[in-house]
């Protein structure tokens, strides 16, 4: 077949055909009586071979290594191609997150897609000091999706400081982005997302940590709680409770059960809870339980301390007999005697 009839019969063009020819991956191997170079069965099979590889995302230079040795491993070379597409997807992403910022940023003309393009590179800057000092310079409304991304991407705690208090200075609008950076793959970016919303503090922010109180991330399931309890929320007491066995942010726990027990007044539910979890604990856990009765009052925390003050192990024992004492109608009831 000469060059035209391949180039009809198989789609690829004639110019294609010729550069394949001039770097030596597929060349035409006959000639016709006139002189014509002609390609043969093996040439054109080498050319759809060619054409499947270069598919795959393989360039030019791939392929005749892989042509030019039978013995070529094809398990290793697509092992390299899923590399080489899962980092041309991650650049892709960037650059969709990129576009989507300078979007979000409502440019009205180029003027101001420069200066957004400007604050995205400042933002991403090799230097920590420099990203510091931007943070600390203050940003216009149309930035806080930047500064949230930021935020979210920053790893040096210092500069992570100064983007949560610049974030904190826009007030609310940056709590969907980090609303969202909950359920983010990525732990730290989940993480430092927790973070910004407890330092901007509002009744949005807080209202989105408390909706994750059963979140399946340990640390952000334990800021929920402590945010919902601390809000009143009587469902969160299971959950506090749990902080205090497992002894994550326990001593925050039990503060917060304190309050959910004086200020709204929970404190049978908690000593409740509380006494059912002493009876499936043991060593430290125990101990730690215990000492979250401390704040919680009422007949029902009276009732299980006094319990607690004959346990087997002194340390809740001797807790439970300080707290029982302390307690002000324990003391009344030993003057009147």
């Amino acid at each position: 077949m000469l060059i035209g009839e391949v180039s009809a019969a198989s789609g690829i063009s004639a110019r294609m055909l010729r550069h394949y020819d001039a770097v030596g991956l597929v060349s035409p191997s006959g000639r016709t009586s006139g002189g014509y170079r002609r390609y043969s069965d093996d040439d054109v099979r080498r050319l759809f071979h060619v054409e499947g590889l270069r598919t795959l995302g393989l360039s030019l230079a791939d392929i005749a290594e892989v042509l030019g040795d039978l013995s070529f491993d094809p398990a290793a070379m697509v092992s390299q191609l899923v590399t080489r597409t899962r980092d041309r997807i991650v650049r892709e992403q960037e650059l969709l997150d990129r576009l989507g910022r300078v979007r979000a940023s409502d440019p009205a003309d180029w003027s101001d897609v420069l200066r957004t393009v400007g604050l995205m590179r400042s933002l991403e800057s090799g230097d920590p000091s420099a990203r510091q000092r931007l943070a600390l310079e203050g940003f216009q409304d149309r930035d806080t999706s930047l500064l949230a991304d930021a935020a979210l991407a920053e790893s040096d705690p210092t500069v992570a400081g100064a983007l949560d208090w610049a974030l904190a200075r826009t007030g609310d609008s940056a709590v969907p982005v980090l609303a969202e950076a909950l359920d983010s793959p990525d732990a730290g970016r989940r993480h430092r997302a927790v973070t910004a919303l407890v330092k901007i503090g509002s009744a949005p922010a807080s209202e989105v940590l408390a909706d994750a109180f059963r979140h399946p991330d340990p640390l952000v399931r334990a800021r929920a709680l402590l945010v919902r309890g601390g809000r009143g929320e009587a469902d969160a007491i299971p959950g506090l409770v749990a902080l205090v066995v497992e002894g994550r942010d326990d001593v925050d726990a039990a503060d917060v059960l304190g309050v959910l027990a004086s200020r709204h007044g929970r404190a049978d539910e908690i000593a409740d809870a509380i006494d059912t979890e002493l009876t499936r604990a043991a060593g430290a856990a125990r101990r730690r339980l215990t000492e979250a009765l401390a704040d919680v009052a009422g007949p029902r925390t009276t009732t299980v301390l006094t319990r607690l003050a004959g346990d087997p192990d002194p340390a809740v024992a001797a807790t439970a007999e300080y707290l029982r004492l302390r307690r002000p109608h324990t003391n009344d009831r030993r003057r009147r005697t």
